[in-house]
C-alpha cells in the first residue's frame, strides 16, 4: 500500500478546479484509490462527489492512498494537484 499525506495549497481546497483534475487522474488508475482527511474515512477518489463531500480546505492535510503496481507514480502526480498554490487569478 503506498500512501502520502499531502497539504492542500489550492485556494478553496478540493472545491477549487484541482479537485476536478484529481479525480480525472484518479479514474485512469488500474486500481482503487482512496483520499481522506487525516483520521478520517476514505472514499474512493474516482468519484468527484466523494472527493468534493470530503470538504477538505487549504492548509488542510489529507492522505491519498492505492495498492497497485505504479501508486507511488500516480500518488506523486495527485500530490501535485493538490499541493501547488493556485494563481492569485484563479
Amino acid at each position: 500500500m503506498s500512501e502520502r499525506k499531502v497539504k492542500i495549497e489550492s485556494k478553496v481546497g478540493l472545491h477549487a478546479r484541482p479537485a476536478a483534475l484529481f479525480v480525472q487522474t484518479a479514474a485512469k488508475a488500474p486500481g482503487d484509490v482512496t483520499v481522506a482527511k487525516t483520521g478520517g474515512t476514505p472514499v474512493n477518489a474516482k468519484s468527484i462527489l466523494a472527493v468534493l463531500g470530503l470538504d477538505a480546505r487549504h492548509g488542510e492535510e489529507i492522505v491519498i492512498s492505492a495498492d497497485f503496481d505504479g501508486a507511488d507514480e500516480l500518488l506523486g502526480t495527485l500530490e501535485a494537484l493538490l499541493s501547488t498554490p493556485e494563481p492569485e487569478n484563479a
